[in-house]
C-alpha cells in the first residue's frame, strides 16, 4: 500500500555531504585505524581548508541536482490521488513533530532539568524489578502491577512518602533550574502558573494522591492489555 506508483524522488546532498561521500573511501584507507567518528572529524577538516574555488564546484552539482529534484518531485506529486496526497502531507507533519519533540527533550537533557518525581509504585517497581529467567518484561510488570494492589495501606506507605520526599527534590531542584533559566534568557522553559503545586491541605492533598494513584493504575492496566492483545 505505497503512496503513489512511482517512488518518491529523494533529496540531493548538500555540497559538504557529496564532498564527504566522494572522499570518505579515500580517508578511510590513508587512515585505516581511524574509528568512524575521528574520520568524519577529519573529512571536515578537509572541506574547511578547501579553496572556495573547489567547494564551488560542489556547490554547482547540488545546485543542478536541485532543480532536477523539483522537476520530478512535482511529477511525483501530480500522479497521487488527493488521499494519497493528503497521507503523504500527514506523514510529513507527524515526521516533523517527532524530529522537534525528539530535539525538545535533548535540549531539556543538556540543560540539566531535574527528573520527574516517581510515584509510589515507580519505586516499588525499580525496587522489585529483577530479571528473571524466561520470563518476559511485560510478564514482569504484570507480576508487580498485582502485588502492589494486593499490598495493604501500610504496606503502600514507605513507597507513598519516598514518592512524597520526591515530590519535594523536584520542586526544589525546579525552583532552582528555573531560576537558572530566566537568567539564561529562556522563559519559555518555564512552567505556567497552572504546572505549578499549589499549596493545600493534609485532606485535600490525600485525595489528589488517591486520584493520582487510581489513575496511574487504570493507566497500567491499559498498557498491559494492549500489550496482551
Amino acid at each position: 500500500s505505497g503512496i503513489g506508483s512511482a517512488e518518491r524522488p529523494k533529496r540531493p546532498l548538500t555540497a559538504y555531504f557529496r564532498f564527504l561521500k566522494e572522499n570518505h573511501s579515500a580517508f578511510r584507507q590513508k587512515n585505516p585505524e581511524m574509528s568512524n567518528m575521528e574520520l568524519v572529524k577529519k573529512i571536515a577538516g578537509a572541506w574547511k581548508e578547501l579553496p572556495a574555488s573547489q567547494k564551488q564546484v560542489y556547490e554547482e552539482a547540488r545546485k543542478t541536482d536541485w532543480q532536477r529534484y523539483e522537476e520530478q518531485l512535482a511529477a511525483y506529486k501530480a500522479q497521487l490521488s488527493p488521499a494519497q496526497a493528503a497521507a503523504l502531507k500527514e506523514e510529513r507533519r507527524r515526521r516533523l513533530a517527532k524530529r522537534r519533540s525528539f530535539k525538545a527533550k535533548r535540549e531539556l537533557t543538556v540543560l540539566g532539568k531535574p527528573k520527574r518525581p516517581r510515584s509510589g509504585f515507580n519505586i516499588f517497581v525499580s525496587e522489585n524489578f529483577q530479571e528473571s529467567e524466561g520470563i518476559s518484561p511485560v510478564a514482569k510488570m504484570k507480576q508487580l502491577f498485582d502485588a502492589w494492589r494486593k499490598l495493604s495501606s501500610s504496606q503502600k506507605q514507605p513507597y507513598l512518602q519516598l514518592a512524597e520526599d520526591d515530590k519535594v527534590r523536584y520542586e526544589n531542584e525546579m525552583k532552582s533550574w528555573e531560576a537558572k533559566m530566566i537568567e539564561l534568557g529562556r522563559e519559555d522553559l518555564i512552567r505556567s502558573r497552572k504546572q505549578r503545586p499549589t499549596k493545600k491541605t493534609a485532606e485535600t492533598a490525600k485525595k489528589a494522591e488517591a486520584a493520582k494513584a487510581s489513575s496511574r493504575e487504570n493507566k497500567a492496566k491499559l498498557k498491559l492489555k494492549k500489550s496482551e492483545e
